[in-house]
């Protein structure tokens, strides 16, 4: 609790309640067709994209994949344009050509999401060469899943960033599975994820990720570190999604059983965190009454803004989508 009052726990819950109200809501759009193509939550693992970019001034970089809307809102993008965007419409982040998957908020300094496994990560990495090479007092932030890891360019990114110094942080949210392999696969790199960063001579930590207090301490710890030239860092932070792989996954899937994601969901981010603040942080339960009511408006608010908001115009698939910034 060093350094830490009830006005600054309550924006952490704040926000992680968002990204979970948000994600809620989402899963409810898809389900009525207002969301189309591929929907991945990021249920679960609301502490690890609110505790890193906690951390962040607002003119470092922060990059995804294509689990995003977590990382996207966190960073403080309008959850209006964001869920225009999820449902395809010109309002969106943008302009409804990106969708779910491919989120991108320049005036952010959120460089997108992406939807090639680990197919970011070389970008994370040119990002933080171009901040080195002009000299800017810059970090770049590249979230990503486990199963990422064992992707080639992967592996060349990190070499690089080791080779340069650069001021680049791997932030792999560890869940356990890793996508598109075999579970005994899957588990191996579970155990193993972070060697992938020190055999090429990146200093590596684990972290607790369902704790956003944990995962900030540690991120103000290596953004400084990291700020003042010592090199590229990964954090290897153990979560737990407790939806599917994405919406065309069931909830427990055929590779996890409906016990083993309730014994997971006992260590809930929200949950945490809120016990810690209703022990120590002079809050009570009027406070999270309050907080779930303005998120609530929140939310419905977007979804309204989206539902409302025009689909693109057909000649508007010629011509570039111009971002904010």
């Amino acid at each position: 609790m060093t350094h830490m009052d009830k006005a600054d726990l309550l924006g952490l819950y704040r926000q992680m309640l968002l990204i979970r109200r948000f994600e809620e809501k989402s899963a409810e759009m898809y389900a009525l067709a207002k969301i189309a193509g591929f929907l991945h939550l990021y249920i679960g693992e609301e502490a690890i994209a609110v505790g890193a970019i906690a951390a962040l001034r607002p003119d470092d970089y922060a990059i995804s994949a294509y689990r995003d809307h977590g990382h996207c809102l966190a960073r403080g993008s309008d959850p209006n344009k964001v869920m225009a965007e999820l449902f395809g419409k010109a309002t969106g982040l943008c302009q409804g050509k990106g969708g779910s998957m491919h989120l991108v908020d320049l005036s952010k300094r959120f460089m997108g999401g992406y939807a090639i496994v680990g197919g970011h990560i070389p970008l994370a990495t040119g990002l933080a060469f171009a901040t080195k090479y002009q000299k800017q007092d810059l970090v770049t932030v590249c979230f990503f899943g486990e199963g990422a890891v064992p992707s080639g360019q992967a592996h060349e990114a990190f070499n690089l960033a080791a080779l340069w110094k650069l001021p680049v942080i791997f932030i792999c949210e560890n869940n356990r599975y890793g996508m598109g392999t075999p579970v005994q696969r899957a588990v191996a790199l579970y155990e193993n994820v972070a060697e992938a960063a020190r055999s090429y001579g990146i200093a590596a930590e684990r972290v607790d990720g369902m704790d956003v207090l944990a995962v900030r301490s540690l991120m103000h710890r290596v953004v400084d570190q990291v700020r003042a030239g010592h090199g590229p860092f990964f954090i290897e932070a153990m979560t737990y999604r407790f939806m599917g792989h994405s919406m065309a996954d069931p909830s427990h899937g055929h590779y996890r059983s409906k016990d083993e994601v309730e014994e997971h969901r006992k260590r809930d981010p929200l949950t945490l965190l809120k016990e810690t603040m209703l022990s120590q942080a002079h809050c009570d339960e009027a406070d999270f009454k309050q907080l779930d009511r303005e998120i609530g408006e929140v939310v419905t608010a977007a979804v309204k803004f989206a539902d409302e908001s025009p689909f693109p115009d057909p000649a508007s698939l010629y011509a570039d989508v111009m971002v904010e910034d």
